[in-house]
């Protein structure tokens, strides 16, 4: 038969034992009132591996008699307390500690800013360390199965390249042949004062090879196709198929982020060629109707006043942008949880942080040529 909970006060300390549960509650509480006060203990060994049963009840009644934070230290001190009995009594101290709920003070409006600054870039860092890990997981996935071509997911990368690429093809046109279109009529007007019109030709065709045909393609990409990967991956692990393919002991990087990110690498040049092209025409379009420049004209000065490393320094940036949309859109569909709700922020976190990773490197790599000379 269970025996109640009991205090036993020595000269050195008090051992608690018995049963601290809900049905002797009223006996430990008057034993709890007459015997001896929290402040008599201070300085004295507490033992508790001697109590039988534990509840939350009996553990309310431990943390009056002791002292909530004196019984929260008390568990660290003794290691033969089995671990849910010790998790129980810390979890009721915290509670006692602050019975009300009451939240701490609050600094001043200074002190709350600065914290807020600080929470928000220990995030960004904690999100770039776990980027860098999971990049370093896909490219040592890579290394893994590129000297194994039938391990190579050939369908599935086929079929992300038309959705990534292939459909994506006449909204990038559209939108970089107006994107043109508009930078030759903001070129013409300011070069018009001063009697050089005709270098609104150099003017697009520089942009938009080194500049513009990229990163329109990018951002574009950042939003319609990072979205859709985090969305996916996202829906899938909500319905735990992801956790099914780890049972069958297949490698979810393997089946489902590198068809993906070899598909953007593959579909973003290309997508960064027709940029280029397209936004190219709509310039000349404009100089041929609004500036009287003929076609001839405008082909003479592609070919004689633009070189070609600026051709191939907007291409070269185009599979690292690729790459890095990629990784980030399947790595926050990894960090979705099951609910909708936490399915779509991880899609939006996953647009804004393609476009600003874009925007960033991009920077860099301007920086880096215009030091480079190229």
């Amino acid at each position: 038969m269970p025996s109640p909970g009991k205090l036993e006060f020595q000269t050195d300390g008090l051992i608690v034992s018995g049963d601290w549960t809900l049905a002797h509650y009223a006996r430990l509480k008057r034993e709890v009132h007459t015997g001896m006060a929290a402040e008599s203990l201070a300085g004295r060994s507490v033992e508790l591996t001697s109590i039988d049963a534990l509840d939350t009840a009996g553990a309310s009644l431990l943390a009056d008699l002791l002292g909530a934070q004196r019984l929260y230290d008390l568990t660290d001190e003794a290691p033969d307390l089995p671990s849910e009995r010790r998790e129980l009594l810390r979890l009721v101290a915290k509670a006692m500690s602050n019975p009300d709920g009451e939240l701490p003070p609050r600094g001043s409006a200074i002190t709350e800013f600065l914290a807020g600054i600080g929470r928000q870039v220990e995030g960004y860092w904690q999100q770039q360390r776990l980027l860098i890990g999971f990049t370093g997981q896909i490219l040592a996935t890579l290394v893994t199965i590129l000297p194994t071509p039938w391990r190579w997911r050939m369908t599935s990368l086929v079929a992300h390249v038309h959705q990534t690429g292939l459909n994506a093809l006449p909204i990038v046109a559209l939108l970089t042949f107006l994107v043109g279109a508009v930078v030759a009529f903001l070129g013409a007007t300011i070069l018009d004062d001063f009697g050089a019109t005709i270098y609104t030709v150099n003017l697009v065709a520089f942009s938009f090879l080194r500049e513009f045909g990229v990163l329109l393609a990018a951002i574009l990409l950042a939003g319609r196709t990072a979205s859709a990967f985090t969305a996916q991956l996202g829906s899938m692990k909500a319905n735990e198929e992801i956790d099914a393919i780890r049972t069958f002991g297949l490698s979810p990087v393997e089946l489902l982020v590198i068809p993906r990110v070899l598909a953007m690498v593959i579909s973003l040049p290309i997508l960064t060629f027709v940029g280029m092209i397209s936004g190219i025409i709509g310039g000349s379009l404009v100089c041929v109707m609004a500036l009287d420049i003929s076609i001839p004209q405008i082909l003479n000065i592609l070919e004689n006043k633009v070189r070609v490393i600026h051709f191939l320094v907007g291409l070269g940036k185009a599979p690292v942008f690729a790459f890095v949309i990629a990784v980030i859109g399947c790595l926050e569909g990894f960090k979705a949880s099951g609910s909708a709700q936490s399915v779509g922020e991880h899609t939006t976190s996953a647009v804004v942080q393609s476009i600003f990773m874009v925007i960033l490197l991009d920077s860099v790599a301007a920086i880096f040529f215009m030091e480079m000379g190229w």
